[in-house]
């Protein structure tokens, strides 16, 4: 059961297909996993595993009010301090501190 504050990565490799997701522990383990699979489908165009590809990624969140009218859900990740929303600032926020 999901509860306000978990964090999942999600990632599509090829549009339109749907996506992977997998939970993560932390901001900084999203954004390592992120680069990861990005740097995967790297290799893979480089070395012919695949013709093309166009993905997509991102960091969701677990919130109390996903849709404005209090029904809990997934919506993407932002720090409730600042409003940020861009993983690598936020890290590297944190690293200025």
């Amino acid at each position: 059961m999901n509860k306000v504050g978990d964090l999942r990565v999600w990632w599509i490799p090829q549009v339109p297909m749907h996506s992977f997701e997998v939970d993560v522990s932390s901001v900084k383990e999203g954004a390592k996993i992120l680069k990861v699979l990005a740097d995967y489908d790297k290799f893979q165009f480089e070395n012919n595993v695949k013709p093309d590809y166009c993905n997509a990624g991102g960091l969701d969140r677990w919130c109390s009010n996903s849709d404005g009218e209090g029904t809990p859900g997934w919506e993407g990740w932002y720090d409730e301090e600042t409003g940020e929303d861009d993983i690598q600032e936020y890290l590297e926020g944190l690293l200025d501190e």
